[in-house]
């Protein structure tokens, strides 16, 4: 730049010594021709007056003057003539450099300008490499904004610093992606590649596509590269001879960082004599100063050691959404126009070489007028030169305009396809956001690219630009949906469907409706309110939630007019109901939300109606892919992974697709397990090299071994044919980047009974059925087939089916085969018992651990294995059969298994509720259970990008502000937080007013605790204190949508942290009135809701306690007894207990009855009493009562108490039911 300024300033002082010339020249020549015009007329003047006055004395004399002067004439008139010349030749000169001089000028300025902030950019360049070279492309402009506000420069462009165009353009034809982020991190290593200072850090790229590693080898081929895995078997070979002989080295697949390479990396050099030698394992090599190393991995979340950290420079080529942009714009004009591409291209290449043109054209004439010698206005042929020179340019600069505008017009008609990769970049971002659901699903870039290049070649009948990017959308929208709902299991892919028209269209959801209705907004404590008889007591306050958060919207939907909106209450399909006058005046997604307010009973089904509309699908769940259809997508370099639920196998089906396609002989399957890593491994490799089939099973059992598996695939140069499968069950820690470059697909047993019963069926063949030609037994089986089914069919409703997932596999159902099978080989009459108690205690029930939920297995057992169903007189047992299976049942009196096939055949598709004994409206129960996880899902999904993992003050910020503002919200107008309290003492001699003290005592402080460490997260984030591991932890739970374990070992509440402060603040507020009460003696009449104490079963422990008291007699002799409407009869103590809901039936105070199907899942109970009595006193529960549990939550995770019901008779009934009670929510 120095050299630039110096030709500028000779530029300059040239132009002035021309400009002097010029003017001194111009001068001399006007005073010269005034001279010589008036000597030449006082001349002429004089001699006419001689020539008058003596003409005759001087004749001879006037003849000399004559031609004296007539000679002088002549000379005169031939310097004025080249005076002109020189006049206008400088005036030509001064015209041509006129533009020159003004362009001069200007780029004297801007190098002046350059210079002054030259440091500035340095340090800035500087910063970058060093601090944002693994930073994102909005992180990287947020600093350098800042940066450039601090430092006070205007503009600064990190690429167009340190490269010029024509090396980006070679960059790019060496295969690195040209986008913004790929450019700059190819900057950046270039940078310290070019650097031998001992303190420059090794560059660690960050590369999960390999497309910058392949750029990388492609630049640096010229360089005696040699490229190498850390794994290879000749890895400290390679190195040492590259350092010694100062070769380039890439070593490729770190997954960390080597202890092997620290004193390379640190530069740990010994010196000796005018050498330096560099220990490398147990040997000492001479270090060649040539010598560099660059590290590469695929890992997009490689572990750096904290030593290594500052040793190396991460340099992060992960796909960001602009870099995607580029890409996916750069295809499509590739595909669709690639003329355009071909010519802009062309044009930049031109504009480059007009530029070097100019460059060299400037040289010429500077160094033409510096080396020019005497009068510069005489030198013809110089003159001519620069005239050339000048036309030359002016030709170049217009040609330059010309490019320039041409790649305006070039730019345009490519930013017409812009819309199509915007579009695309959002839908590869929305599904790599569902790997934070399972860790199974994650997807690759290729294989995106290959669904996008799969879209543009779909045929598109339509004429303009426009429609062809609509049809483009909507085809690439298809495509990605399917293939990623393949790769889901069916639980979720609700939640995609969701997340999907939220990802994709923004526009549909106003601003806090999304965040509402995932709830990421909680409304503070409300006051009971009333609101119209049609809306369900159990929804009041989240309809106080909804008008506290959209006023306007409630207003709109005008729900105090009852008449209006009756039909929409009682409607089975009330998402279909919402009156037309209002939904001419609301959006989908907020009838979404009233749906979720006010009947969430049909919330699933709403939320799958309105994603259908918004995603323009008639079908959310896709066509059934088998894996014949799956092959012909298959490609040699990618492995197929089927995920398979518990209990799922697709191996026979994959043997016989092999046996099919490529033979027999030709297909290979090894169980992974303990010592089969290298069997797998040498088959990989032979089937690889013989283009055969492998089939990898439960990979889940070996996760350690797999990123060996993945790096040894990454190798691999298969021949045509060859095929790697692979089978797992879910797993947390199956690598990111074997998923990643895999096909993936679920394989799920098809739910429903018909196709349990048929699988199972499948299974057992004639023989095992019509073994022995026992009737009794081949009934039995099909008892047990269908037990089987059932249990395992029930998992559907959870947590009124089962109250947790419990994994009946195939290997119950064979050990229930043996023991019947053994039975009734015994000779002796069949003993059910026998059934019943193994089935009970060692097999299935040996996997339950819920008391309730073996009372259900019990009542199943007793149903379907009796003598009453199942009797050696074939009449009887058909007689009796209809009251123990559903109607749909008729056992046959065979042993041939095509019957009791054709019976199967006969089921419908689709469970009914009776089938499992359930109630008629579990669709509703259901549908309240499967949305509340999807949102849940939706919430978790939500949440910033590694999250919690480090800090970032602005992440935390706006992850964490929604939590706090709650908490202020919730103590807001509150004394908790400031109040002091004293242990309780044991002196108030009642228990229940002691455990009262001692609840809000351990309420205070499990609010001051929360407060204190939320303080402290705040403060942290403000920055006015340290982050310590404690705050580290509470922020990655809460980020995550957890609740800390330091709340939940105080007490153990909602999962999800908003609700837990909700609950915690508003049982904090109402012990307040419960210690008011107890202290005045009042508390056991009145009427107490449970749900507003941390641990109600042991309040109606101390309650029990004071009973014992108060009849002076020990605990052990009281029993719990229950009434409902009326007091206990002869109890002491009692309480009156309200806020009770029962799920699974009706109850009316008097005795339960049936749901019907248009019943509401869950109903309020009357007031019940309760008391503890002495066992004489307590009247026996008879055959027309049943005892139910009473939860904490809805969940039925805990269960506070056992209540006493009439039902009149059959017991099983109301068990299989699923019939509970639990506390208000």
């Amino acid at each position: 730049m120095q050299s630039g300024c110096r030709v500028g300033a000779e530029w300059m002082q040239s132009g002035c010594r021309v400009d002097a010339e010029w003017v001194q020249s111009g001068c001399r020549v006007d005073a010269e021709w005034m001279q010589s015009g008036c000597r030449v007329g006082a001349e002429w003047v004089q001699s006419g007056c001689r020539v008058d006055a003596g003409w005759m004395q001087s004749g001879c004399r006037v003849d000399a003057g004559f031609q004296c002067h007539t000679a002088e004439a002549a000379k005169l008139e031939s310097e004025v003539t080249k005076a002109q010349d020189t006049i206008n030749a400088a005036q030509k000169l001064i015209s041509q450099l006129d533009g020159e001089h003004k362009r001069w000028n200007a780029q004297m300025c801007e190098i002046k300008n350059e210079l002054e902030t030259l440091p500035v950019r340095a340090m800035l360049a500087a910063a970058f490499i060093t601090y944002l070279s693994a930073a994102s492309e909005d992180r990287r402009r947020r600093c350098l904004e800042s940066w450039m506000s601090q430092s006070g420069l205007q503009k600064f462009d990190f690429r167009s610093f340190l490269s010029l165009e024509s090396e980006q353009l070679i960059w790019k034809s060496q295969g690195l992606p040209s986008d913004d982020l790929s450019m700059e991190n190819a900057i950046v290593i270039l940078q310290i590649s070019q650097l031998k200072l001992r303190s420059v850090a090794c560059p660690f790229l960050i590369d999960p596509s390999s497309r910058a590693t392949e750029w990388l080898c492609a630049h640096l081929a010229q360089n005696r590269l040699e490229v190498i895995n850390q794994q290879d078997s000749n890895f400290m070979t390679t190195l040492e001879l590259a350092v010694r002989f100062g070769k380039t080295l890439i070593i490729q697949e770190m997954d960390g960082v080597e202890p092997v390479l620290y004193p390379l990396l640190r530069r740990d050099l010994i010196a000796q004599g005018p050498r330096y030698v560099v220990q490398i394992g147990d040997k000492v090599i001479d270090y060649n100063e040539d010598f560099r190393l660059f590290l590469a991995t695929r890992n997009p979340a490689p572990f750096i050691p904290p030593d290594a950290v500052s040793v190396v420079t991460e340099i992060n080529f992960t796909t960001t959404r602009a870099g995607l942009r580029g890409q996916l714009l750069a295809l499509t004009i590739q595909h669709e126009k690639p003329e355009l591409e071909t010519e802009k291209t062309r044009l930049l290449q031109h504009e480059e070489d007009k530029k070097i043109q100019l460059a060299q054209l400037e040289e010429t004439l500077l160094e033409t007028l510096a080396t020019s010698q005497g009068n510069i206005l005489e030198n013809r042929e110089l003159i001519d030169s620069l005239n050339q020179a000048k036309a030359s340019s002016a030709l170049i600069q217009q040609s330059l305009l010309e490019s320039h505008r041409l790649q305006t017009s070039l730019d345009q008609e490519r930013d017409a396809y812009l819309p199509l990769a915007e579009s695309a970049s959002k839908m590869y971002f929305v599904i790599t956001d569902l790997s934070k659901i399972n860790n199974m699903y994650r997807f690759s870039l290729a294989s995106f690219l290959r669904l996008f290049q799969r879209a543009l070649q779909a045929k598109q009948d339509v004429d303009n630009t426009e429609a062809r990017i609509t049809a483009l959308e909507a085809s690439l929208k298809n495509l990605v949906y399917e293939y990623v709902c393949r790769s889901l299991f069916k639980v979720d892919q609700l939640m995609f469907a969701m997340h999907f028209s939220k990802g994709m269209y923004p526009d549909l959801f106003k601003e806090n409706e999304w965040d509402v209705f995932i709830g990421s907004i909680v409304g503070e404590m409300f006051r009971e309110e009333d609101f119209p008889s049609w809306i369900h007591q159990e929804r009041h306050r989240s309809v106080a939630v909804f008008k506290a958060t959209f006023p306007a919207l409630y207003q709109t939907l005008a729900l105090d007019d009852s008449d209006l909106w009756q039909p929409f209450a009682r409607s089975s399909h009330c998402e279909q109901e919402v009156p037309s006058t209002v939904a001419r005046k609301v959006t989908a997604f907020q009838q979404l939300l009233l749906v979720q307010a006010v009947r969430p009973d049909r919330l699933q089904s709403a939320m799958t109606a309105f994603a259908s509309q918004a995603l323009g699908m008639s079908e959310l769940s896709p066509p059934p892919l088998n894996l014949r259809r799956l092959h012909a997508e298959t490609l040699e370099l990618e492995p197929v992974l089927i995920i398979t639920s518990p209990g799922a196998d697709p191996s026979q089906e994959l043997a016989e697709l092999a046996v099919d396609t490529v033979g027999r002989n030709q297909y290979h399957e090894i169980s992974m397990g303990q010592g089969q890593a290298d069997v797998a491994l040498a088959s990989l490799r032979e089937c690889s090299r013989n283009g055969e089939w492998l089939c990898l099973k439960n990979l889940h059992l070996v996760t350690a071994w797999l990123p060996l598996l993945e790096k040894e695939l990454n190798a691999l140069r298969p021949t045509k044919g060859f095929r790697l499968w692979m089978t797992s069950e879910v797993h947390p820690r199956f690598p990111p980047i074997l998923l990643q470059s895999s096909l993936k697909i679920t394989y799920e047993d098809p739910p429903g009974l018909k196709r349990n019963l048929l699988r199972t069926y499948e299974s057992w063949s004639p023989e095992q059925i019509s073994r022995g030609g026992k009737l009794l037994r081949a009934q039995s089986l099909f008892c047990l087939a269908w037990f089987h089914a059932v249990c395992q069919e029930r998992r559907n409703y959870i947590p009124q089916g089962w109250t947790k997932f419990y994994e009946f596999s195939l290997s119950d159902l064979r050990a229930g085969f043996e023991i019947l099978d053994r039975l009734f080989e015994v000779g002796k009459p069949f003993q059910w018992e026998f059934v019943h108690g193994l089935l009970e205690s060692a097999i299935y029930g040996g996997r339950i651990d819920n008391p309730c939920d073996l009372r259900i297995l019990r009542s199943y057992l007793e149903q379907f294995f009796s003598a009453r169903l199942l009797s050696p007189s074939p009449g009887q047992g058909r007689s009796k059969g209809a009251r123990f299976l559903p109607a749909q049942i008729s056992l046959p009196n065979s042993c041939s298994i095509l019957d009791y096939r054709e019976v199967i055949g006969n089921l419908p598709e689709d469970d009914r509720p009776v089938f499992f004994g359930l109630p008629a409206n579990i669709e509703r129960t259901s549908q309240r259970t499967v949305s509340s996880q999807v949102i849940s899902q939706l919430r978790v999904i939500s949440r910033s990008v590694a999250t919690g993992s480090k800090f970032d003050r602005e992440l935390w910020s706006n992850g964490l502000s929604p939590i706090l503002n709650l908490w202020k919200k919730l103590n807001k107008g509150s004394t908790l937080i400031q109040q002091k309290v004293t242990p309780p003492t044991d002196h108030h001699g009642s228990p229940v007013l002691s455990f009262t003290v001692l609840e809000q005592f351990n309420a205070i402080r499990l609010v001051q605790s929360i407060h204190q460490s939320l303080a402290a997260l705040s403060k942290v984030i403000r920055g006015t204190e340290l982050l310590t591991p404690k705050v580290q932890k509470l922020a990655t739970a809460l980020l995550n949508q957890e609740c800390p374990l330091t709340w939940q070992d105080m007490w153990e509440g909602p999962e999800e942290p908003m609700q837990y402060l909700g609950a915690i603040v508003m049982r904090a507020l109402a012990l307040q009135s419960w210690v008011e009460r107890a202290s005045n003696q009042h508390l056991l009449s009145d009427t107490l809701d449970l749900s507003e104490l941390f641990h109600p079963d042991t309040f109606l422990n101390a309650l029990r306690q004071e009973t014992a008291r108060s009849l002076d007699c020990s605990m052990d002799s009281l029993v719990f007894a229950s009434s409902w409407r009326t007091p206990l009869v002869g109890a002491k103590l009692q309480v009156k207990v309200g806020g009770l809901q029962l799920e699974g039936c009706g109850f009316d105070g008097v005795h339960l009855c049936e749901n019907q199907h248009d019943s509401p899942s869950v109903s309020a109970v009357p007031l019940c009493y309760m008391a503890w009595l002495p066992q004489g006193c307590c009247a026996d529960s008879g055959e027309e009562d049943i005892w139910l549990p009473v939860y904490s939550s809805p969940e039925r995770l805990k269960v506070v108490t056992q209540v006493c019901v009439p039902c009149r008779t059959n017991h099983s009934q109301w068990i299989q039911t699923g019939a509970a009670l639990f506390l208000k929510q």
